[in-house]
């Protein structure tokens, strides 16, 4: 009788560790009680065209891939259109847990961004390939203008201009490309943040 608590008290403690360690906890029926967690940083905010994966557990036929359209919803089966620019990945899937909680019982929730397309960079002027780029990662001046082709033989290599809003104000930074290039004044290699234009005279 002592081996068989001590064997049931080891099985709830493993069952106790492993819901910790996944972060999903058990309901009175056995099955996981409803989360919501995303595979994208807490505070990216989603915009159009971002590309989102909507899983739900135990529910296929729910789970889609899904783009956000340009008036900022998405339609997903079931539930119809919701909306999910402005919102961070949790606060989505929170949405759409309350939502599915109409027609599905103790749904679990994940969302997480497939493509941030939302995110771009811009790059005009004399380089190759002017236009916006997705801004997928970190990614510096030096990178974007690599991404665009490289300059053209009019550019103006010294004077290259970074162009960001930040709330009300515009600022500016300055990049010389020559410099950079040589190893000097590294710190001019500035991160492009989303919404930057950087302009080649």
């Amino acid at each position: 009788m002592k081996q068989l608590f001590r064997n049931t008290r080891t099985a709830v403690v493993v069952l106790l560790l492993a819901a910790a360690t996944t972060g999903c906890g058990l309901s009175r029926g056995g099955s996981p009680i409803a989360t919501v967690t995303s595979a994208a940083a807490p505070e990216y905010l989603i915009g159009p065209e971002d590309v989102l994966n909507v899983m739900f557990w135990r529910e296929q036929d729910m789970t889609v891939e899904v783009a956000v359209r340009s008036d900022g919803m998405i339609t997903l089966p079931l539930i119809g259109d919701i909306k999910a620019a402005g919102l961070r990945p949790d606060a989505l899937g929170a949405e759409i847990q309350k939502s599915a909680g109409k027609f599905l019982e103790e749904p679990a929730v994940t969302v997480a961004v497939r493509q941030p397309n939302s995110q771009k960079v811009f790059i005009t002027g004399q380089v190759t390939t002017p236009g916006a780029h997705p801004l997928t990662g970190p990614r510096t001046v030096m990178q974007l203008i690599a991404l665009a082709g490289g300059l053209t033989e009019y550019a103006d290599s010294e004077n290259i201009t970074i162009v960001r809003l930040e709330g009300t104000q515009t600022r500016s930074y300055r990049f010389n490309y020559q410099d950079v290039a040589k190893g000097k004044m590294l710190q001019q290699n500035i991160a492009l943040q989303a919404g930057d234009t950087v302009v080649v005279p």
